[in-house]
């Protein structure tokens, strides 16, 4: 295929880039197949438009923290589970506990998160959060002792399907007996 003439075909190269990608592509990352020949503005829109052209199909684009993607829609996981059939991991109560708090206050050390839960962190759950890749040590606190800040990662927004932590529910909408993060079923 030649150089791009009209907005279909930048359409279809974009789609191509998207469905092929194996993580969320960022729009610099999108940009990159046109050389330096499409404005963000124009990216933009085309990627409304792929959105649109792409409403009434079993995948969707979508835009996350780390950029944009494909994914099927929630109504076809558990058709899609019975094809890879991974049991989900389960996350125990303090884990969502300790991720709820650092999502929601971060960032904050585990001193921190053990005056909020009112008891001691496990160093396990910690770890656990860290090699899922959904928590991260941004800094030391300035304090004696210069304990770590604990904050949420890129990839904890985008498997929770948010662009920014913005987008979290409002910490009114959940009771004492909410759990306070449900990971998505995977596509």
């Amino acid at each position: 295929m030649q150089e791009p003439l009209n907005t279909a075909q930048m359409k279809q190269i974009l789609e191509a880039a998207l469905l092929t990608a194996g993580q969320p592509l960022s729009l610099d990352e999108l940009l990159r197949p046109f050389d330096g020949r499409m404005e963000r503005a124009t990216l933009r829109m085309l990627l409304d438009e792929l959105k649109a052209d792409w409403q009434q199909r079993s995948l969707e684009l979508v835009q996350v923290a780390s950029g944009w993607r494909f994914q099927a829609r929630p109504e076809f996981s558990l058709y899609l589970s019975r094809i890879n059939p991974e049991r989900q991991q389960r996350y125990s109560r303090a884990a969502m506990e300790t991720l709820a708090i650092i999502a929601y206050r971060q960032p904050v050390t585990r001193g921190d998160i053990e005056e909020i839960r009112g008891v001691a962190v496990n160093p396990n759950i910690m770890r656990q959060l860290i090699e899922r890749n959904w928590i991260d040590v941004v800094g030391q606190r300035d304090v004696p002792g210069r304990p770590s800040l604990y904050a949420t990662t890129k990839t904890f927004l985008d498997d929770l399907n948010l662009r920014s932590l913005s987008e979290l529910p409002a910490m009114e909408n959940f009771s004492q007996q909410d759990i306070l993060f449900e990971p998505p079923q995977p596509d």
